[in-house]
């Protein structure tokens, strides 16, 4: 995944799960000790080793820190880094050979609950990053999942709701990502993620996704005129409430149609009047005629 980020020198970078510490060293060798590295770790415990580790390697421009992946754009601030590394929490369906217990441990419940996280993080992750970095922009999300509703669903999800794109890894090697599986479709452009397998690639089996962003607007294409509409529509509904309830639009409209109503039956009452009338007149000239 690291390589898929492709961090240059001076950036602000975020890895968002940092733990144990492995990624963020790589992140600084790119940077060359350059720029600033957010390491992120929920578990405070955990924090220990990726100190360790940047001690050891003499890492000087990374900021520890423990909070809720969801929480750092409030944290940081929206829009306020360059680069974004999400290696998400997940099921580990894709590491099986080193814990076989997976394969029974987890449940489908575990798996949804897994991926209803990492959409949430990868909204948050998104939101980090500004669009208009002269460098940057990018998001690279990863799991060691083999599992579509953890990797292609996710990124399918976050397409619809921020303005990004998927864009190439940069990976020469892997299998590209699913653009269909059984009754589900995903956006076409999920072929340019990668999937590694164990039994193809010889190493774990992983995903990994590269992220462009192209807005920094926290909603879809198409989605701000559907709410505006939507927004419109209630005050509408809203308006004609009111109206109904304080009685004086809907009781003038009501009396206007009753009146039009009783006028219109007058003009038909009218009209047949007269056409009896003109019946009559014709039978009197009829006998007068017959007298002669």
């Amino acid at each position: 995944p690291v390589m898929a980020l492709a961090p240059q020198s001076g950036e602000t970078v975020v890895d968002v799960a940092a733990a144990p510490g492995g990624k963020t060293s790589y992140i600084a060798a790119l940077l060359k000790n350059t720029g600033t590295i957010f390491a992120n770790e929920l578990n405070p415990a955990r924090l220990k080793s990726i100190s360790a580790n940047l001690s050891r390697l003499g890492v000087a421009n990374t900021v520890l820190s423990s909070y809720d992946g969801r929480q750092l754009p409030g944290v940081l601030g929206r829009n306020s880094v360059d680069r974004v590394l999400l290696d998400a929490p997940c099921s580990g369906t894709g590491v099986v050979s080193k814990d076989p217990s997976v394969k029974t441990s987890k449940s489908a419940e575990d798996i949804w609950r897994c991926a209803h996280l990492q959409k949430q993080l990868l909204l948050a992750a998104i939101d980090l990053v500004s669009a208009n970095s002269s460098t940057g922009g990018y998001v690279v999300y990863s799991t060691c999942s083999m599992l579509v509703e953890e990797n292609e669903n996710v990124i399918n999800y976050v397409l619809r709701k921020r303005h990004v794109k998927v864009v190439p890894t940069g990976l020469e090697f892997g299998r590209p990502g699913l653009c269909r599986y059984r009754e589900s479709r995903f956006h076409p452009s999920l072929q340019h993620a990668r999937r590694f397998y164990p039994h193809a690639h010889n190493l774990d089996g992983f995903f990994v996704c590269k992220l462009k962003k192209l807005s920094n607007a926290t909603s879809a294409p198409g989605t701000t005129a559907a709410a505006a509409a939507a927004a419109n529509k209630k005050q509408q509904q809203q308006a004609s409430q009111e109206r109904g309830m304080d009685g004086s639009d809907s009781d003038d409209e009501q009396q206007l149609q009753q009146q039009r109503k009783k006028a219109k039956q007058q003009q038909q009452q009218q009209q047949h009047s007269d056409s009896s009338q003109l019946g009559d007149d014709q039978e009197e000239s009829g006998s007068e005629d017959s007298s002669y």
